[in-house]
């Protein structure tokens, strides 16, 4: 077991808690190793992830004595990209549940989920230009898709912290709630995601990941595919029966 990620199973979900408190929850290379174990765990078998953060913060950066210590030939091995790439890409949707700091990596793994929620405490960006170095985990592209070209490029260049109600107003998260009820929230939307078909899921994922340029043959193929499965036939059926029955 890797103490820097607490795990919990369940049938149709996985919540991985990041789980170095007394660090603010900085991602370290046993972070990493950890977060590439669980993508194979769960690329191997589909499941939701939630992911959240232990002690009141998600995660509050890279851990910068190691990040110290990198040089180029590090940068060419995109440790930490390398992982949130595998996040983004794992089948089922990824929740983001943040409390706290979700500072320079710590924001790039939170761009890197599919829903994003928080609570009032929330403190988000990428201080990196401030230590000397980029913030080069996904937060170059992926930011400007979520809240745009201008405000991706007013957060990266001046290194500015939103607050809760700024992200949230910016889209960068989609609801608050208060911290006791974080995990309520991640799980009612994990709850709202196993009760549609998983492989309608699947492909509904796949088409909003997809690049512009696939668009919309990617759509035409997946549905295609969606037509021809049974669950398609059967969902129809009791909706059009419960429909009659009313």
């Amino acid at each position: 077991m890797n103490e820097t990620l607490r795990i919990e199973r369940r049938t149709d979900r996985v919540t991985a808690v990041l789980d170095r408190p007394e660090k603010r929850n900085a991602i370290d290379q046993r972070t990493i190793d950890a977060l590439h174990g669980l993508c194979a765990e769960l690329e191997a078998e589909p499941r939701t992830l939630i992911l959240t953060g232990a002690g009141g913060d998600f995660a509050a950066g890279a851990d910068i004595a190691q990040l110290r210590a990198r040089r180029a030939d590090d940068a060419h091995r995109a440790i930490n990209a390398s992982a949130f790439i595998r996040i983004a890409e794992l089948p089922m949707p990824v929740i983001a549940a943040l409390d706290g700091y979700a500072l320079g990596g710590g924001a790039e793994l939170a761009y890197a989920a599919d829903i994003r929620i928080a609570t009032p405490a929330l403190r988000i960006g990428n201080p990196e230009t401030s230590l000397g170095i980029m913030a080069a985990a996904g937060a170059t592209w992926r930011l400007p898709e979520i809240v745009g070209a201008g405000r991706a490029a007013e957060l990266l260049l001046t290194g500015r912290i939103l607050r809760a109600e700024e992200a949230r107003d910016w889209g960068l998260v989609s609801a608050l709630h208060p911290a006791e009820h974080l995990l309520d929230a991640a799980h009612a939307l994990a709850d709202r995601i196993a009760g549609n078909d998983p492989l309608a899921t699947r492909h509904t994922k796949l088409a909003l990941r997809a690049p512009r340029s696939e668009h919309p043959d990617i759509e035409k193929t997946l549905q295609a595919e969606l037509f021809e499965n049974p669950e398609k036939e059967r969902r129809m059926t009791a909706f059009l029966e419960r429909k009659e029955a009313r």
